[in-house]
Formats: structure tokens, sequence, C-alpha cells
């Protein structure tokens, strides 16, 4: 729940205000255990959902702290899930609630209360099929953040004629972002900046091999970038892609109304 809502259930009396006091608190902790220390007012104070990082935890661990995230916060995001791990989180939260799962991702988002639709749209577009796992995660934070998403993936410039009428249907559609997803020489989030009006969003990925490997090359493509109104994501992070998306949209919408 975000901060205008509380405000709002405040001003018509649903709550009182010793629980609006509590719920805006932005030193509100809830400790658990010795394992973490859950930041309540995170999604209130920027409206982006909380997220918990699976890699290298244990599956009971994920299990304790997500499952805390669920209860005082309504949804949560587990990503960077192991194979092993998906199929018995997936089981666990389907029962506590709405569950949605990228398995190429990694990622699930559980969730016990309908996500409200600002009704802006982001986009997202992938140089190559190896990036997609990347998008993935950017499309399912952005849609936990209530935004649409149109996307796009395999389009690089290895085949540049692929792009245009992809950024044909963004562009009628009214996109406010763009996230753009690629490895290798990381050279299509420049294009597209060059060739649109609204934050595009480079993510450069690991996928690449030789000299430059890892997405160094991509990272220092796009950090490097002659173009204007790039902002670039570290190396694979969809979630932090997704979660910028996520807010210049809700921002616009909150302007639109």
């Amino acid at each position: 729940m975000q901060m205008r809502e509380i405000l709002a259930k405040l001003a018509k009396g649903k709550i009182s205000i010793e629980e609006a006091q509590k719920m805006l608190s932005l030193h509100s902790v809830e400790y658990i255990e010795d394992l973490a220390k859950l930041d309540i007012g995170r999604d209130m104070r920027r409206g982006v959902p909380e997220v918990v990082f699976g890699e290298s935890k244990t599956y009971p661990v994920l299990v304790k702290i997500a499952e805390v995230a669920l209860k005082r916060k309504g949804a949560v995001i587990i990503s960077r899930i192991n194979s092993d791990q998906m199929p018995r989180l997936k089981k666990f939260f389907n029962r506590k609630g709405k569950v949605i799962a990228s398995e190429r991702a990694g990622t699930l988002v559980v969730s016990r209360n309908k996500i409200s639709n600002t009704k802006e749209t982001v986009g997202i577009i992938t140089a190559g099929t190896s990036d997609i796992a990347v998008a993935e995660e950017a499309r399912l934070m952005v849609q936990s953040m209530g935004c649409k998403v149109v996307a796009n993936y395999d389009i690089g410039i290895a085949g540049m004629h692929r792009l245009f009428p992809v950024l044909k249907e963004m562009i009628s559609k009214e996109v406010d972002a763009i996230v753009v997803v690629a490895g290798m020489e990381g050279a299509l989030a420049s294009v597209v900046s060059t060739m649109v009006d609204v934050p595009v969003i480079g993510v450069p990925t690991s996928v690449g091999y030789g000299f430059g490997s890892d997405g160094m090359a991509a990272l220092a493509s796009m950090l490097q970038s002659c173009t204007t109104g790039l902002a670039v994501m570290n190396i694979d992070n969809g979630i932090g892609a997704g979660a910028l998306a996520g807010i210049i949209a809700n921002r616009i919408a909150r302007y639109k109304k």
C-alpha cells in the first residue's frame, strides 16, 4: 500500500490516526530472527514492491523472509531462484496468494491483493534470445508496480530492420519508458535512444565471450554512448531497470489524473 492510499483511508475514516502513523513510519522495521531486517515502509516511500534476493539463500530462509514480507506488505518478489527451489516455492506460496512465475528468469511474484493498474505502459526489448531472462525480471517488476508491458524480444542490431516496426508499435501505444536489454557489444540501447522521445534504460547482460565477456563490453558501450537520455543499469540488473521504468511511468500517471 502506497502513502497516498494510506492517507486516503485515513481521510475516509477507514483507519485510525495511530494506525496511519504506524504504517507511515519511516523507522518501522520487522526483525526476522537473525536473518533479515525488513523495511516495512519502503514500498510506501518509493512505490516499489519488496524484493527478496534468492541467490545464495536456502529454501527455508527464503520462505521465512518472503512469508513475513507477504504478510506485512501484501506482495513480494523473489528473484534469482534456482531451478530446484522454484517448484517448491511455487507450491508453498500458491496457498498464500496469487503466484506469477518466470522459470526462465528464476523470479516469483506473490500477491495477496489485486495489483492496482495505473494504466501506464512500459516497453521492454532485448537484443537476443539469450537476454530474455533479464528482460523477464524487468517485466515482472514493472507489472508488479501496476503498469502494462509491451515486450518484444530478439531484435538486435544484427538485423536492424526488425527494430523499426517494434519501436513504431511502442510509440503508438505511448510507452513512458523503454528498457533495452542487450549483451555482446550492447549497441542496441544507444540505437533505440536516438529514435524515441522517452527515457531509455539500458541493461547490459553477461551474454558474450572472449574479450569483453561477462557483460563488460556491453556495459562499457552503454556508458560511453554518445546519445542523450540513456540511463544504464548494472550488468544483468533487470529488477533495477524494471523498478526505474515503473517509477517513471507511475509518476506520469499521477499527474495525468
